[in-house]
């Protein structure tokens, strides 16, 4: 069954409630410390928080009528392109960390991604709700 496409506000909504739930648990893991659950649920609220991000952008772009990209890197440069986006190289750097989080690569990645997760990621997505939230205020 094909999704149905959500428009740019409704996206932008989800995004932001994915992102206040990875605030929550980001917060708790600060409070609580860090084991190893915390850190997946860390990871598991990013991904969707990012998810989300990306589809909010793509919405943005169809509501200019752009044409629909062909991967997460293509709708991050044009982000960046379009200032909705700070730091390029860093949501590019995102998209890295998550492929090689990806438990068919080698590796323990779940402390550097959830490290990074904390110390930068999320600020990008606040970055970016911020940038959205002017954009869709206009």
């Amino acid at each position: 069954m094909k999704r149905k496409e959500l428009d740019c506000e409704n996206c932008y909504t989800e995004f932001v409630e994915q992102l206040n739930d990875l605030r929550d648990v980001v917060q708790e893991g600060k409070s609580h410390g860090m084991n190893d659950r915390t850190r997946a649920e860390i990871v598991k609220f990013f991904e969707k928080a990012h998810d989300a991000a990306l589809e909010t952008i793509a919405a943005y772009f169809r509501k200019q009528g752009k044409p629909p990209f062909s991967g997460s890197r293509d709708a991050t440069v044009e982000a960046f392109h379009a200032n909705l986006i700070d730091d390029g190289q860093g949501w590019l750097d995102m998209i890295i960390c998550r492929i090689k989080y990806n438990p068919l690569y080698p590796g323990d990645y779940l402390g550097s991604l959830t490290e990074n997760i904390v110390k930068k990621y999320i600020d990008f997505l606040e970055g970016f709700e911020r940038v959205m939230e002017k954009n869709l205020d206009q």
